[in-house]
């Protein structure tokens, strides 16, 4: 065995982050990696954690995605006692690999003050973003820039992510490798459904095409702007929109589903098991997002040839071929949205050409790729720091 890698994330909602940080700390090689998660007490996939075998997991109530002084003191301070433990254990390495804003923070000076031999940070966007007030998002990339100084390599999922990071000076090129979010694509190529019977069990009108959006909902998402494209799509042409997620703006979407009059055709799932199939008995996926690491919903309904609606932000042109597999609008562009929907809907031919060249581009998302890609870097670090 060559070392102890930790992971830390803030919360297990039921996110690319969060299912690839499991399936990685669930599947690392045991012969050369002894795995750990520690994370926060809240999300649906908290009974997965739990479940891992041989993974030892560490629950810490106080980390919490909201800036809180106290808590994330209180984090910090167990995190590092819980490092330390594990780094006194024996004579193995420690590498602590944070995801997410918040833990990305508090796990990685944790770890810097519990003697870590490798700190690594993987971005799967970052914690700022274009639409906060100026002097707090200075402040984020500033905390950035000082918690960099201690971070020994990065991984962000897309190269729009590494550009950034590396031109808001937060690290230097030579300290970054671009890993993309894996998806399991024998699931999601290969998944075999009764469209009209999952239709019916998702109490759809079996006869009208399905427009779908899975996100969570909080303002990164702008889901919002996904009821907006549905109202206008509908003014236009009978179709089922499925939102499949939850999370703060819950209350808001139901609202706005309401205010629109577009009840009748709008369904609002919550969290998900079966997302192959629902992507598998959909015609197109709508994303709103406003800024993104690269969303893995994405690559996921591609690889079930099913064409993208979706905003050009930050990694997602990465995935998306404008005009191939499916177009690209700028954020908030609800009726470009709505009308490239409506194309899609009105053309099936053309939708179905799209989804097939999607399926042709998503090699590289594979999960194991992901894997394999990740513990090269643990060992090139490993033997750079003088532990090969």
């Amino acid at each position: 065995m060559r070392a102890k890698v930790v992971h830390i994330i803030t919360k297990l909602e039921l996110g690319g982050a969060q299912q690839n940080t499991l399936y990685t700390v669930s599947h690392l090689d045991r012969e050369l990696f002894r795995p750990y998660l520690i994370t926060g007490t809240e999300g649906p996939l908290v009974p997965e954690a739990k479940g891992m075998r041989g993974v030892k997991v560490y629950f810490i109530p106080e980390l919490i995605r909201e800036i809180n002084p106290l808590k994330d003191l209180r984090a910090l301070l167990k995190i590092r006692k819980i490092l330390k433990g594990i780094k006194a254990s024996d004579e193995l390495p420690l590498i602590v690999h944070t995801h997410s804003s918040k833990a990305g923070v508090v796990g990685r000076w944790a770890g810097y003050l519990a003697g870590a031999e490798i700190i690594i940070h993987s971005i799967h966007g970052f914690g700022f973003n274009d639409y906060q007030p100026l002097p707090f998002r200075r402040f984020l990339i500033a905390l950035e820039k000082l918690t960099g100084r201690i971070t020994h390599h990065f991984v962000p999922v897309s190269w729009a992510n590494l550009e950034k990071g590396v031109s808001l000076g937060i690290f230097p090129r030579g300290r970054a490798t671009m890993i993309r979010s894996g998806i399991d694509l024998e699931l999601f190529s290969s998944c075999k459904v009764d469209r009209q019977a999952k239709r019916r069990e998702l109490g759809l009108k079996e006869d009208l095409p399905v427009v779908v959006m899975i996100a969570c909902l909080k303002p990164q998402k702008a889901p919002l702007d996904f009821v907006e494209v549905a109202r206008r799509v509908l003014s236009r042409k009978e179709a089922n929109f499925l939102l499949v997620g939850d999370g703060v703006l819950r209350p808001k979407v139901l609202e706005a589903v309401r205010r629109a009059g577009i009840s009748a055709h709008f369904h609002l799932l919550g969290w998900r098991w079966d997302v192959a199939e629902i992507l598998a008995s959909s015609d197109v996926l709508v994303l709103t997002s406003l800024w993104e690491g690269l969303p893995r919903v994405i690559p996921q309904a591609m690889a079930s040839g099913v064409p993208v609606v979706a905003t050009a932000v930050d990694g997602t042109p990465e995935a998306v071929v404008h005009g191939v597999s499916g177009f690209l609008t700028r954020p908030h562009e609800v009726e470009e949205m709505a009308s490239r929907v409506l194309y899609l809907l009105e053309n099936p031919q053309v939708a179905k050409r799209m989804g097939r060249e999607a399926r042709g581009m998503v090699e590289e998302f594979d999960e194991g790729e992901m894997l394999r890609r990740q513990q090269e870097l643990y060992l090139r670090l490993l033997k750079e720091a003088g532990h090969g």
